[in-house]
């Protein structure tokens, strides 16, 4: 009769004895007692493990039961060992028993993965790797040598009879016959790994990913194998739906695979393949530094070179993981943009993503056709400064002005165009003015040849550009040369002539340059542009009409007739560009004031009625543009508040310009704040005489006690007496003196000087320091320009005659005017001499200043 056969809960548990058996042998071995100490340990961990297997009733199938056996053959091998009584024993061997358990193990997993908990898997899973991975330390046994043992010694039987000849030959037989098991199971396991790569879940997947590892490290697979089997198809299929940690491993997988087999690139070189892999750029670091590494391994491949700058996104990616942290993974993204960069289409794509060097290649080193489509690429493009800044550092600008001045027709249209593009960011100016295309520029807007007559906008727009840079000036005769060419041009390029004009014209070093125009008939020239009826036209002729009356009033109001003022009126009545009203009033702002023939002209065009509107009707928020409207109406009042004509201040006051000016005190901007100051002073230096005494007999109605003016002592009004106290302005212009802004302390010095005049001062001065004592006119001896610190002065002495104010501001005075008697202007120091011995601090007939 055949032997019996064990029921499957008795295998395991004569198994789990064999294990205990074994572990306690290792532990009391006085042979390498620390490496067998260590292997015990491992041994003991399959207790808890069979326990589970018991638990989880797995059924008895045959790959199960030939797994379980192999695993039974293994821990009888290492029990053999253990009880032998030669004990010598090798590290080597030792750690071949370890692996022998440890791929039992693993067979014994693959083989009941339907049955198993996923906590039994994970328990089985690591002691495997474990195993599989053990490593001890051969110092401790360096006599040992496995040349010590033969086959008998190694596995003899459990009983330890060694003499026996026919015993030996049973063990070798046995273990043939375990080998030819072994061999049968792996084979079906084999199987397994590969179903699991197919077909299993994420968990499956994983072990099996792991197994196929050691598979092929421990070359129990070879290359046909892999080929045979379709690994690398399976593994690039399962990438798109693996989880974070499982990508990776497929990753890595495939990049040792195609390191060790090149025909294994073709196999991913399908759009479908290389579109997951380039997924994984935008995944964690570790993943997209693998994966840009395969691809840069993929790339020599043609078809891969063709097909990866075609899938989207991929090359933005790299663009991104070029500029990122990552060294490895920044230096091959490098290497994997050169070499798609071959590509022209490609070398485009990167310049879109913001690698530029590519494109700047083709430009300086590429064929014809080859620049031309990256200059008009370049010219279409939307750039940022940043990317225009980067295009210049890199060289761009130095072949585009070689290919315009060198190159056919569609050369030099794309590079203009390309040109005007980068000539959008400051940085860049200077580089075409070093390039010397300014000369070449004006030759091609003077000329007739109708070809070229296409290039002369970009031109002219590049010239508007270039002309924003002072460097501009260096070609003397360049703002004459535009001046020639404007009623040659069309709208188009006039605009861009006069705004070039403007540019050259502001320039704080350009008055040689002004004198010059308008010694040869610039103003002469624009002003019938404030007739054209293309309003962009007209307002660039309008800033540039602005700027020459800022630097040429005078010379300026000589050519400005009544006519041309009348037609500026008009413009600012009709005009729905803020910046065209600016410009405008602007102009009439910086006519002379002592020209009243200017003013009464503005008076019967019914100049304040509108500008007064305007104001009204400015939004809060203020913009450059509106800062700019609001500044120059200010400068127009000025005109209509000059002191020297009451009838024009009744005239301006009864229009509402006094709250008007009294608001911008708090909401305007500096110059705007310095504007509407000097026009308050101006009316309140009537204020005085204008009051009505308390005693006069003109009322026909008694004025109400509200009108006493307790500065003028008298009656007044804001619309009669210009009365700053009633206009509310005191407050607002002190708190300009407190603001950190300087630009308007002298104007509003003067206007609170108006209200310490002689007859008034004692007044006056309460008022003055009232809302904020005397601290505002000290912070400006401290921070304020020399005129404003004279007038400060001026208005500290009168402050100082009240002894009270001595008392309280005098010692916070005394510090900040010693050192102005000290460091300050020398035209300073009589006033500051009166003030210190005002306060004491010196005689009055000092000789020290």
């Amino acid at each position: 009769m055949g032997s019996r056969i064990k029921a499957f809960s008795e295998l395991l548990a004569e198994l789990q004895a064999s294990a205990d058996v074994v572990a306690s042998l290792s532990k009391d071995s006085e042979t390498e007692p620390e490496i067998l100490a260590e292997f015990a340990a491992m041994v003991t961990k399959f207790g808890p493990i069979l326990d589970d297997m018991r638990e989880s009733k797995i059924m008895d199938t045959p790959p199960i039961r030939k797994a379980v056996e192999s695993l039974e053959k293994e821990l009888g091998r290492a029990r053999g060992l253990m009880r032998n009584p030669n004990p010598k024993i090798s590290v080597k061997q030792i750690e071949e028993l370890t692996r022998g358990l440890g791929r039992s193990l693993g067979l014994v997993l693959f083989s009941s993965l339907d049955f198993l908990s996923a906590d039994v898997k994970e328990k089985i899973g690591a002691l495997y790797k474990e195993m599989m991975n053990a490593k001890f330390d051969t110092s401790w046994s360096p006599d040992r040598e496995e040349s010590e043992f033969d086959l008998k010694t190694e596995f003899v039987n459990e009983f330890g009879v060694e003499d026996d000849i026919t015993e030996e030959v049973e063990e070798i037989e046995e273990i043939e016959e375990i080998e030819e098991i072994e061999e049968e199971i792996i084979t079906l396991d084999i199987d397994d790994v590969v179903l699991q790569l197919k077909y299993g879940n994420d968990e499956e997947f994983k072990f099996a990913l792991s197994e196929l590892r050691s598979l092929i490290s421990d070359q129990m697979v070879d290359g046909e194998w892999i080929n045979d089997e379709g690994i690398v198809l399976i593994l690039s299929n399962r990438l798109g739906s693996s989880k974070p940690n499982n990508r990776l491993t497929i990753i890595q997988m495939l990049r040792n695979l195609v390191m060790e087999n090149a025909n294994n690139k073709e196999k991913l070189a399908d759009p479908n393949s290389l579109s997951t892999i380039v997924k994984s750029l935008t995944r964690d670091v570790e993943e997209r530094r693998e994966a840009v590494g395969l691809l840069l391994d993929l790339s020599d491949l043609p078809a891969v070179h063709r097909r990866i700058g075609r899938i989207q996104g991929c090359i933005v990616m790299l663009v991104a993981i070029l500029n990122g942290e990552d060294p490895v993974a920044s230096c091959d993204a490098g290497k994997l943009l050169y070499a798609l960069s071959s590509n022209t289409q490609n070398a485009l794509h990167m310049a879109e993503a913001g690698y530029f060097k590519p494109l700047v290649h083709y430009l300086k080193e590429g064929s014809d056709m080859s620049k031309i489509l990256m200059a008009t690429a370049l010219s279409r493009m939307e750039l940022t400064n940043q990317s225009r800044g980067s295009l210049g550092e890199d060289g761009a600008i130095e072949p585009l002005v070689k290919m315009f001045n060198a190159g056919k027709l569609e050369s030099k249209l794309s590079a203009l165009s390309a040109l005007q593009n980068l000539s959008m960011l400051t940085e860049n100016i200077q580089r075409l003015i070093s390039s010397g295309i300014v000369v070449a520029l004006l030759q091609l807007l003077f000329s007739v040849t109708s070809v070229l007559m296409t290039l002369r906008e970009p031109a002219s727009a590049i010239l508007a550009r270039i002309a924003q840079s002072e460097s501009i000036l260096v070609n003397h005769d360049v703002a004459q040369q535009m001046l020639s060419l404007l009623n040659l041009s069309s709208p188009v390029i006039q605009c861009h002539l006069l705004q070039a004009l403007n540019s050259i014209a502001a320039h704080s070093s350009a008055s040689k340059v002004r004198n010059k125009m308008k010694d040869n008939g610039a103003i002469h020239l624009l002003l019938p542009f404030l007739s054209e009826t293309n309003s962009r036209t007209r307002t660039d002729a309008l800033n540039l009409l602005y700027t020459l009356s800022k630097y040429l009033p005078a010379e300026f109001t000589e050519q400005l007739g009544e006519t041309h003022i009348n037609i500026i009126v008009n413009i600012i009545a009709l005009s729905t560009s803020d910046n065209e009203k600016a410009a405008a009033i602007g102009i009439l702002s910086n006519l002379p004031v002592s020209d009243k023939k200017a003013t009464d002209t503005l008076k019967r065009a019914n100049l304040l009625s509108i500008l007064v509107s305007i104001m009204s009707s400015i939004p809060a928020p203020s913009t450059p543009t509106t800062c700019w409207l609001v500044e120059s109406i200010a400068g127009v009042f000025i005109r209509f508040t000059v002191p020297s004509d009451k009838r024009l201040q009744f005239f301006s006051a009864e229009h509402g310009v006094i709250p008007l000016l009294v608001k911008l005190l708090s909401s305007g901007s500096p110059v705007a704040k310095c504007r509407a100051a000097t026009a308050l002073a101006q009316l309140s230096q009537n204020s005085l005489s204008l009051r009505k005494s308390r005693s006069s007999r003109w009322f026909c109605v008694p004025p109400s006690v509200d009108a006493y003016c307790g500065i003028h002592d008298g009656y007044c009004f804001v619309k009669s007496t210009f009365c700053l106290l009633k206009a509310g302005a005191i407050s607002p212009l002190v708190q300009i003196l407190e603001d950190d802004e300087r630009e308007a302390d002298e104007a509003a010095l003067s206007a609170l000087a108006t209200l310490a005049q002689d007859e008034i001062w004692e007044h006056g001065i309460n008022y003055i320091t009232k809302p904020s004592g005397a601290q505002p006119i000290i912070k400006v001896l401290e921070l304020g320009t020399v005129k404003a610190q004279e007038k400060a002065l001026w208005i500290l002495e009168r402050i100082f005659r009240v002894e009270a104010h001595r008392v309280q501001y005098g010692e916070s005075a005394q510090v900040v005017l010693i050192d102005l008697a000290q460091k300050g202007d020398p035209k300073l120091r009589p006033t500051v001499a009166k003030l210190l011995a005002q306060l004491e601090l010196l005689q009055a007939q000092s000789s020290y200043f």
